[in-house]
């Protein structure tokens, strides 16, 4: 059966045999000049268009990988030099630190400088007028133990020592006796 349709379509129509598979030449000739013509027009027109696009987008991709790149060394650059500026700031910092702590210990010592100076300086004083004190109150004693010293005298004797050359002598010997008997009985 096969056959027998290959057979029919392949008779003759006027002196041309029929090939459903093959086209007419007149056919293939324009089919042909119009694949030539679009391919001229593609190859022109289309083609260098693409190509620009292509290369403008190639060139901006480019740009902004080196705008990238850039901005990446300048960051680098910049966490570079904040680094070194902590860094530095860091040692400033205990540079200052250290320097409190030296002001601090010799602010202290000049306090305590002061304080042992006030402190002698009190004492000294005090001292000074302890021993003021101690020989106005010598210097009381010894008047009033002369004149109590005179009275009991003046008792005893029965006559009157109140005359002052008489009383300072008398009073003057009785403290040198009081003194040396006093040392006598200290060193023994």
């Amino acid at each position: 059966m096969l056959v027998a349709a290959f057979t029919a379509a392949g008779e003759e129509v006027e002196g041309d045999p029929i090939y459903p598979i093959l086209p007419h030449l007149g056919e293939l000739i324009v089919g042909i000049i119009f694949a030539i013509i679009i391919w001229i027009v593609v190859a022109k027109k289309v083609v260098p268009r693409l190509e620009a696009m292509y290369e403008e987008r190639r060139a901006a991709i480019e740009g902004n990988v080196e705008k990238a790149e850039r901005a990446q060394a300048e960051a680098q650059a910049a966490l570079e030099e904040y680094k070194a500026q902590l860094s530095d700031a860091r040692a400033e910092g205990n540079r200052i630190r250290e320097e409190a702590r030296q002001q601090g210990a010799q602010i202290l010592a000049e306090m305590r400088e002061q304080a042992q100076a006030e402190s002698e300086r009190i004492t000294t004083a005090a001292r000074a007028t302890i021993e003021a004190e101690r020989a106005q109150a010598t210097a009381q004693l010894r008047a009033e133990v002369g004149r109590l010293a005179t009275d009991l005298a003046s008792r005893i004797v029965g006559e009157s020592l109140h005359d002052s050359a008489r009383q300072s002598g008398v009073v003057d010997r009785f403290l040198a006796d009081l003194e040396r008997s006093e040392s006598g009985a200290t060193s023994r």
